[in-house]
C-alpha cells in the first residue's frame, strides 16, 4: 500500500538508549513486542524489564533467524489422490492449518508476525489452488525465509505450486504466454506500482517464464517443461538474451536494485512504524537493505533498536488488525479457557468475521489495513467477540484476573487509583489524553464496594472482589477508542 501522507516522527536511526526522561518500561516493552510479535505475557514484560532494549531486540531477531519451520503435518505433500482416499474433507486440512498458524503465533515472536507480512506481500488465496499440501508448502517457504535474504525468498516463492496456480504461471506456455504472474511480480511484489517497469518487460517477461506446466498428478509437484517453455530470445529491462525464470530473476535485482529496496522498506515502515511515511528513514534503510546484498535481518535490526521505532509518535498510530486485537489481547492477559473451548479455532473464525481470513487476503493486492479494518459493524463485533472470550475466561477461573492485576503491580496493592490506571495502561499503546476515560475505568472498576473501603486502606487486591473488579474494567478498557490501537 503506497501513501503519500508524511510521517510526523522526525527521530533519527540512532540506537534508542534509556533515559531518565526516556525510560525504557513496561509501555515501550508492550509497543516492542505487540508490533515484532503478538504480544507479551506479563511473565515476559517483567523479564524484559531487566533488560538492554538494543540486547533484547538482537535476542527476538536470533530466535527469529534460527527458529525452524513448523514440522509438516502428515498430509504435508499428499497428490489429490491421498485426500480421497481419507474420510476427510480437504477443507478440514486447510482449517485445521490456519488454526496452526494461530498457535505459531502464540508461541513465537517476530518470525510468526512475518509469516503474517508476508502472507500479505507474495499474496494466494487458499480457496483457488484448493490444495490443503500446497498451503502448507506455501507457509513453509514464509516461515523459512521470513527473516532471510529478500532475492532467494522472490526466486522461491514464484515456483511455489499455491503461487503458479493462483497467478496462472501453471497456465503459462510459449503458444499462450500468461503475463499475470510477470505483472504482479513488478507490480506488487518487487518495485511497485508503474515504478521502473514498462508493459513490453511484462510480456517479454511472462515468455521468459513459461514452462512451468507439468505436474503429474493432481495436487502434485509443478515442474519445468521444456517443450512449452519460449526458447527464443527476449528483452526485459533493455538486457537481451533467451532468458528464462531464474534470469528474470538475476536480472530484476541487477537492474532495479534501490527501486526494489525502497518498495519494500516502504512497506516494513508501513506496517512496523506508521501508515504515514517519513521518507527519509525509508531511504537509509534500503540502504541498508541494499549494502547487506538484500538480507533482512539488518534492515530490521536498524528499525527496531532505533530511536525512531521507540519514539512515542509511532506509538498508537496503527489500527490492530483482527488477528493483533485477538491475538495481541490473549498473550498480553495469559488467561486460560476451558480446554474444550478451542481458542484458537475461535480466534481463526474471528478474523474471518473481522475481515482477516488467514491465507486468503481479500485480492492479490492483500489486505489495506489501518483504517480499512474497522467501520461501524466491525467495531461492534470486536468488542462482542473480545467480550465473549474475557467472559469465557471469568467463568473458568476468575482468580486469575486477580493475578493478572498483581502481575502488573508488582506487588499487591490497595492503591485504587493507581491499581485501575496501571491496568489501563498496560493494554494501551500509550497513556489516555483525556482523565474522563481514567475517572469512568475508576468508577466502574470500584464497583460495589463501599467508599469508605478505599478512603481507610482497607481495600487490596486480596479481597474478594478484586477479580470481578479487574473483568469489570477490561470489559470497559476494550470499548475505550485507544485500545483499537497500537
Amino acid at each position: 500500500m503506497m501513501t503519500t501522507n508524511t510521517s510526523c516522527n522526525v527521530a533519527s536511526l540512532n540506537v534508542y538508549s534509556p533515559t531518565n526522561t526516556n525510560p525504557w518500561n513496561r509501555q515501550k516493552i508492550n509497543h516492542l513486542y505487540r508490533r515484532l510479535g503478538f504480544g507479551a505475557t506479563p511473565e515476559m514484560v517483567d523479564i524484559a524489564l531487566n533488560q538492554n532494549p538494543s540486547n533484547l531486540i538482537d535476542s527476538l531477531i536470533d530466535e527469529a533467524l534460527n527458529l525452524n519451520p513448523t514440522p509438516a503435518p502428515e498430509w504435508g505433500y499428499w497428490v489429490k489422490d491421498d485426500f480421497d482416499a481419507t474420510p476427510e474433507n480437504p477443507f478440514s486440512y486447510r482449517r485445521d492449518w490456519k488454526n496452526q498458524m494461530v498457535t505459531d503465533m502464540f508461541q513465537n515472536n517476530l518470525r510468526d508476525r512475518l509469516t503474517l507480512f508476508w502472507s500479505n506481500h507474495f499474496v494466494t488465496e487458499d480457496n483457488t489452488y484448493q490444495s490443503p499440501a500446497y498451503m502448507f508448502q506455501y507457509y513453509n517457504l514464509l516461515q523459512f525465509h521470513s527473516l532471510g535474504n529478500f532475492k532467494d525468498f522472490t526466486t522461491d516463492i514464484g515456483l511455489s505450486s499455491a503461487m503458479l496456480i493462483y497467478l496462472n504461471g501453471y497456465e503459462n506456455t510459449k503458444n499462450r504466454p500468461n503475463e499475470n504472474y510477470g505483472r504482479e511480480l513488478y507490480e506488487l511484489f518487487t518495485l511497485g506500482v508503474d515504478n521502473g517497469y514498462t508493459q513490453n518487460d511484462i510480456v517479454e517477461t511472462a515468455r521468459a517464464l513459461t514452462g512451468w506446466n507439468k505436474r503429474e498428478q493432481r495436487w502434485g509437484a509443478i515442474t519445468l517443461d521444456n517443450d512449452k517453455f519460449d526458447n527464443e530470445s527476449k528483452i526485459i529491462f533493455d538486457q537481451e538474451g533467451n532468458w528464462d525464470y531464474n534470469d528474470v530473476i538475476r536480472i530484476l535485482f541487477e537492474q532495479r536494485p534501490t527501486q526494489i529496496a525502497k518498495f519494500i522498506c516502504g512497506k516494513f515502515y508501513r506496517y512496523f512504524i506508521s501508515p504515514s511515511t517519513n521518507q527519509d528513514i525509508v531511504d537509509q534503510l534500503a540502504q541498508t537493505f541494499l549494502d547487506n546484498n538484500f538480507e533482512i535481518a539488518p534492515v530490521l535490526r536498524q528499525l527496531f533498536k532505533s530511536e525512531h521505532f521507540f519514539d512515542e509518535k509511532s506509538q498508537g498510530v496503527l489500527i490492530k488488525s483482527p488477528t493483533d486485537i485477538q491475538v495481541n489481547f490473549f498473550k498480553d492477559l495469559n488467561f486460560e479457557l476451558p480446554a474444550d473451548f478451542e481458542f484458537n479455532n475461535k480466534i481463526r473464525g474471528g478474523c474471518q468475521e473481522l475481515g482477516q481470513e488467514l491465507l486468503k487476503p481479500v485480492d492479490v493486492a492483500g489486505w489495506q489495513g489501518d483504517k480499512d479494518w474497522i467501520d461501524s459493524s466491525t467495531l461492534t463485533t470486536r468488542w462482542d467477540r473480545i467480550g465473549w472470550y474475557l467472559w469465557r475466561s471469568w467463568r473458568h477461573n476468575e482468580e486469575q484476573f486477580r493475578t493478572l492485576a498483581i502481575s502488573i503491580m508488582g506487588s499487591n496493592s490497595n492503591d485504587v487509583e493507581l491499581v485501575s490506571k496501571s491496568i489501563l495502561d498496560n493494554f494501551l499503546s500509550k497513556e489516555l489524553l483525556s482523565a474522563t476515560e481514567y475517572s469512568q475505568g475508576l468508577v466502574i472498576f470500584k464497583d460495589q464496594v463501599p467508599e469508605n473501603y478505599f478512603e481507610d486502606g482497607t481495600w487490596s487486591l486480596d479481597w474478594d472482589t478484586a477479580p470481578r473488579q479487574v473483568y469489570r474494567l477490561l470489559e470497559f478498557l476494550i470499548t475505550i477508542p485507544e485500545f483499537q490501537l497500537k
